[in-house]
């Protein structure tokens, strides 16, 4: 569960003061599929990295499965960033030399997961690309490079994937293919997924719905007319991507 109290994030530049996000309470279950839509400047993505223990708050309290965040060491920060929370982000965030399993199995590597390669290729499997995970991002396309960030994000088995306009950078069909992807997560794993957005379209395929405007929480809805990007595709006459099972990382055991 997650759990904002009072969060106040504020900038102070000389005589100015900026509030990105001014006194936001929130509780989000485990298991929820939340949109959180808003103009530039509304303080999502100040929203998100707090979310992700990127960064901390000015005032408030941020409680994540329990722990307070703000009393958490840079170390165990770290450890919570790798082990519970998978990011997906718009630009991918791939090195640009590196091939697909490689990418994948980055997470692994700072943990010490044995069996690294089989694990990330098993990922890749699992979002459609089995036949790419020897290729750079500048030999995929714009939907191929989210899919190994997607499954980058998974390779932990985290219990909160956290992206930010992950299809921002995406045509209409390949956007509703990777929609399809976190409903999927969300349905079948039971991983909590939280969308930063500023498209409503996109939003709608959530089952909650925050707006937010000038750092406040605008509105926070059921989304009872939920779109279901699988469904979606199929009145395009494409196939619906579909995910093989990723079987939890192992910590001890094997070799790479």
């Amino acid at each position: 569960m997650i759990q904002l109290q009072d969060i106040v994030k504020r900038y102070d530049a000389g005589d100015n003061t900026v509030f990105a996000l001014r006194g936001v309470n929130l509780t989000i279950e485990d298991g929820e599929f939340v949109a959180i839509i808003g103009a530039s400047g509304s303080g999502k993505s100040t929203m998100m990295n707090i979310l992700g223990c990127l960064d901390q708050p000015t005032t408030g309290t941020y409680i994540l499965d329990g722990m307070r965040v703000s009393e958490l060491s840079d170390d165990e920060l770290a450890l919570v960033r790798n082990q519970a929370i998978g990011f997906v982000f718009q630009n991918y965030n791939l090195l640009p030399r590196m091939p697909a399993i490689r990418q994948v199995e980055l997470p692994l590597i700072y943990r010490g997961t044995p069996n690294r390669l089989q694990l990330a290729a098993d990922a890749l499997q699992a979002v459609g690309l089995g036949e790419r995970m020897f290729h750079k991002p500048t030999e995929m396309s714009g939907g191929q490079q989210q899919r190994v960030a997607i499954a980058r994000a998974l390779i932990t088995s985290p219990s909160l994937i956290l992206a930010d306009e992950a299809t921002g950078n995406l045509d209409s069909k390949t956007s509703l293919e990777i929609m399809a992807l976190f409903q999927h997560l969300n349905q079948e794993r039971n991983i909590t997924v939280i969308y930063v957005t500023h498209e409503p379209d996109i939003a709608d395929h959530a089952t909650r719905i925050i707006q937010m405007r000038d750092g406040s929480v605008l509105s926070d809805v059921r989304n009872e007319n939920r779109l279901w990007a699988a469904d979606e595709l199929r009145e395009l006459g494409s196939s619906t991507p579909s995910l093989g099972s990723l079987e939890a990382p192992s910590a001890a055991g094997g070799q790479e």
